[in-house]
């Protein structure tokens, strides 16, 4: 159980901080996109497109990463006063009844909805847009894929608090 924590662990973090190097691509683009727009009058719907595509591609598979170091959302009223086996115990439930539920729905509804656009290769319907709608519509089921699998190192790594072994620390 402790490897295959630290397997997912590994795998997500060296993955998040791959994605990492695609923000300062984004921002160079967004930066260029407005200079362009608003100092030379000329649009540039392929690069600002790109950056919808680097933005997507960070928020959607930076998802994992995110739950592997607590950085979502958290309505932290008593959770801080928890013992860390009642943590174990409310994150294990809510892994449980709400993550692994949600990702299999995301992962059920996104994956004909992806496969269609693989089978036509859907393009932008912009001028001058990208061709590659496709690959951006597959990162809803990726994003559900990587999310179940951090999800479920947290769970067993709760469990290890539960039954009282050491729990492995995250991978970094």
């Amino acid at each position: 159980m402790k490897q295959c924590v630290f397997l997912i662990d590994s795998f997500t973090e060296r993955f998040g901080r791959l994605l990492a190097y695609l923000i300062p691509l984004m921002m160079l683009g967004t930066a260029t996109v407005v200079v362009m727009r608003y100092g030379f009058g000329q649009g540039m719907t392929a690069l600002q497109e790109s950056v919808n595509y680097l933005h997507g591609t960070v928020f959607m598979l930076g998802a994992a990463y995110t739950l592997k170091h607590g950085g979502h959302v958290r309505v932290d009223i008593f959770y801080h006063r928890y013992s860390a086996r009642t943590k174990a115990w409310v994150d294990s439930i809510g892994c449980i009844v709400f993550l692994l539920p949600l990702c299999g729905l995301i992962l059920i509804s996104s994956w004909d909805f992806a496969a269609n656009a693989w089978a036509i290769r859907e393009t932008s319907v912009e001028p001058g847009g990208l061709p590659f709608v496709y690959l951006l519509k597959s990162l809803l089921p990726l994003m559900a894929i990587n999310l179940a699998l951090q999800g479920l190192a947290e769970l067993l790594r709760n469990a290890l608090v539960l039954i009282n072994q050491e729990a492995p620390r995250h991978a970094d």
